[in-house]
């Protein structure tokens, strides 16, 4: 059986490539991924944990599909967003979105 540490570390580094991409980026599709990453991260935990305290229990799994979920539905507003922005500005550069005005 893997370690749970062996896990920690790497969410610990999929989730420090995702901060690093939201920090790093100017793309909006790119801090989304990267946004995605660190869900995936955070899902990694929860099953990992899960699987570590109580193996005869799906609870970590079940909220790795609620994280999934919500990562979905940011997904898909997001991308509406950035398509309008795309739209306005002929860009997806996010420094653009900050100076969008009425």
């Amino acid at each position: 059986m893997v370690p749970l540490e062996n896990y920690l570390v790497l969410s610990a580094i999929i989730f420090s490539l995702g901060v690093y991409g939201v920090l790093a980026r100017r793309n909006a599709v790119l801090v989304l991924m990267s946004i995605e990453l660190m869900l995936n991260a955070v899902s990694l935990n929860f099953i990992a944990f899960a699987a570590y305290l109580d193996p005869g229990k799906i609870t970590g799994a079940i909220f790795a599909v609620f994280v999934i979920t919500v990562a979905a539905a940011e997904v898909g507003l997001a991308l509406a967003i950035v398509i309008r922005l795309f739209r306005n500005r002929a860009t997806s550069n996010v420094d653009e979105a900050a100076i969008m005005k009425w």
